[in-house]
């Protein structure tokens, strides 16, 4: 008699691999300054005085390195709101590449630029950050006409950057961009006078014939003008304009 097959088992569902702990932040947070502070050099540190940045909190790490780093630790919005509660240089850095825009609220984006004490920190959240929050054009805007230093360069940084990378925008808003910059000019601000300077530059430098031509007559009033600062402002970016065009045309 042949032999009683044996009755199939059933399948056993297998058991997943329990899910590694979540990092705590504040274990993060101490992990990126070490990171930082291997990979700081007194050389670059000494070299940054040159620009005006602050040592007092500084490594010396270069931007690669910084940028390197943030790709290792990927978006983590929480993470980056203890980075920059450190107050240290590169960590605030660091922040531009490892907060998610969507998760910026714009109160986050008054107190950091209040916070901002050096135009490499401001720029590279500008350009990096905040440009590409929701609220990038209110904040340009608003902080247009502030007094504090950083905060108004903030506003004039983060036009020259919407110029580049919001390409989608409504073409009202980089004209209202150029009525910002025209009513400020006057301020002669080194930080403030070079960040307006800038975004008339790129906005008269876009493809759009409309900008170039709005951004000249704003440049040729301003080089027209009695106050040194807006005549500063006017004719370097005349300049730069007619470059860039030359350029366009020769090659």
């Amino acid at each position: 008699m042949a032999a009683a097959k044996s009755a199939k088992k059933p399948a056993v569902a297998k058991k997943k691999p329990a899910a590694a702990a979540a990092v705590p932040v504040e274990k993060q947070v101490q992990e990126a300054l070490a990171w930082l502070k291997r990979h700081g050099t007194k050389a670059r540190r000494d070299g940054m005085a040159r620009y005006g940045i602050p040592l007092g909190n500084a490594y010396g790490v270069t931007m690669p390195d910084i940028q390197k780093l943030g790709k290792q630790f990927g978006k983590n919005h929480e993470l980056a709101l203890a980075l920059w509660e450190t107050g240290q240089y590169e960590a605030r850095l660091l922040c531009a590449y490892v907060d998610d825009p969507a998760a910026v609220a714009p109160t986050q984006m008054d107190r950091w630029a209040r916070d901002f004490d050096s135009w490499a920190v401001c720029d590279t959240i500008c350009f990096s950050l905040f440009d590409r929050t929701p609220h990038a054009w209110k904040k340009v805007e608003q902080w247009a006409g502030k007094r504090d230093e950083f905060v108004k360069r903030a506003a004039f940084a983060m036009l020259a950057s919407l110029t580049i990378h919001d390409r989608d925008a409504d073409p009202a808003l980089f004209l209202r961009g150029l009525e910002l910059v025209e009513r400020e000019a006057g301020d002669a601000r080194n930080f403030v006078s070079k960040a307006i300077n800038w975004a008339l530059r790129s906005i008269g430098k876009k493809r759009d014939p409309v900008f170039k031509k709005a951004a000249v007559a704003v440049a040729e009033r301003l080089a027209a003008s009695p106050d040194a600062a807006r005549r500063w402002v006017g004719k370097d970016a005349l300049r730069d304009i007619a470059k860039a065009a030359a350029r366009t045309k020769a090659g």
